[in-house]
């Protein structure tokens, strides 16, 4: 089944030697709008996290308080550039619900805002071979969701790159490219869902485990799974 890698490069653990990541790779799978079952557990994990959140900040919730912390280390202001979990919630506390999408988005959603980390979902096939994360030279490419016109990214920024050296996602957990963002009619996928955190490892496992049974359940297809982190840096 494996065709497709998660590596990190060396140079990533070196700096962030906490980091913990859980991946998880389907073909054959069947993309939908969600059915009612799923989009009812949708809307009640979001109710019990607004619930469960009451008024803590956001900055003071562990694991984004740790991707606030990853971002000023590469250079970026979090704040500015926020990372996709705290932009989720932040959508959720303003508007008092996340909209469903599709099977995919939403399954990647809800387990996101349950263990308040950010779960990346990327068509592999709209992108090529294997996906590395590591730091920008500032000459790859980088399609903006739904634009048409590259951009550069910055140099020292973290990316997730393909095999054609195509950017898939910038800032780390900032924003995905339009190529490799899953859509209706996806069929393979690679999830990646990443912490800093104490207490990272127990979450990256539970997340994997909720993705991997929701997606089984509702995707169908077939699905691997593993587990990332300093010792180990390939999937």
């Amino acid at each position: 089944m494996r065709t497709y890698n998660f590596e990190y490069h060396p140079e990533i653990i070196e700096v962030f030697p906490n980091i913990q990541a859980g991946v998880l790779l389907g073909v054959g799978i069947t993309n939908q709008p969600s059915p009612d079952k799923l989009r009812q557990l949708y809307y009640s994990e979001q109710a019990k996290i607004l619930k469960k959140m009451g008024d803590t900040p956001l900055s003071r919730l562990p694991g984004l308080a740790a991707w606030r912390a990853a971002f000023r280390q590469f250079g970026v202001n979090p704040t500015k550039y926020r990372s996709a979990i705290e932009a989720l919630l932040r959508r959720l506390i303003k508007k008092g619900d996340i909209p469903s999408i599709n099977t995919l988005v939403d399954i990647g959603n809800l387990v996101s805002i349950r263990y308040q980390i950010p779960v990346a979902v990327f068509d592999v096939n709209r992108t090529k071979g294997s996906i590395l994360v590591r730091f920008a030279n500032g000459e790859e490419f980088f399609t903006p969701l739904f634009m048409e016109e590259a951009e550069h990214p910055e140099v020292g920024e973290v990316v997730f790159t393909d095999g054609n050296d195509l950017v898939a996602a910038r800032r780390w957990c900032w924003r995905q490219s339009d190529q490799s963002a899953a859509r209706m009619d996806t069929t393979a996928v690679m999830i990646v869902t990443e912490a800093h955190h104490d207490n990272a490892s127990d979450d990256i496992t539970q997340a994997v485990a909720d993705l991997r049974g929701l997606c089984e359940q509702f995707l169908g297809g077939e699905w691997s799974s593993g587990m990332l982190n300093a010792g180990v840096t390939v999937f």
